[in-house]
């Protein structure tokens, strides 16, 4: 249980870092290139730290994983998150590797909107239905 505490604390600390950086506009974002790189680069740990913690839920719960990325797939089933954050967390997961692995061109503004609008909620959404789920231990 501490690691899964650890993680959601670690979560939460890339959350605030990024919140501090986030540029105040499309412009900004798209003409500093330190700040996009930055974003970016937080937005990659930001959607790790969720997958690892839900491997380490899976691994606590004893479910059964054919395929370790599924484990977000698998918090659903088992009603530790709810559906429609599973699909938004698909989408920052699918994200996440278009911008870790070059697939095709990164849309900036998509990449913008995503990290403005999206990932802090979203991830936010997360840490609170595990928290209550692991208020339950």
């Amino acid at each position: 249980m501490k690691r899964i505490n650890d993680k959601v604390d670690e979560l939460k600390q890339f959350l605030d870092e990024l919140k501090s950086i986030i540029p105040s506009s499309y412009n900004e974002y798209s003409e500093n290139l330190e700040k996009k790189a930055a974003c970016e680069r937080y937005f990659e740990k930001i959607v790790e730290s969720i997958i690892s913690i839900s491997n380490l839920i899976c691994k606590r719960e004893r479910f059964e994983i054919e395929d370790i990325s599924k484990s977000l797939s698998i918090l659903a089933e088992n009603k530790i998150i709810n559906n429609h954050l599973l699909q938004k967390l698909k989408n920052a997961k699918g994200m996440r590797n278009i911008i870790a692995h070059k697939y095709g061109e990164v849309d900036d503004l998509i990449v913008f909107e995503s990290v403005t609008k999206e990932l802090i909620n979203d991830s936010k959404e997360f840490i609170k239905q595990i928290k209550e789920y692991t208020n339950n231990f």
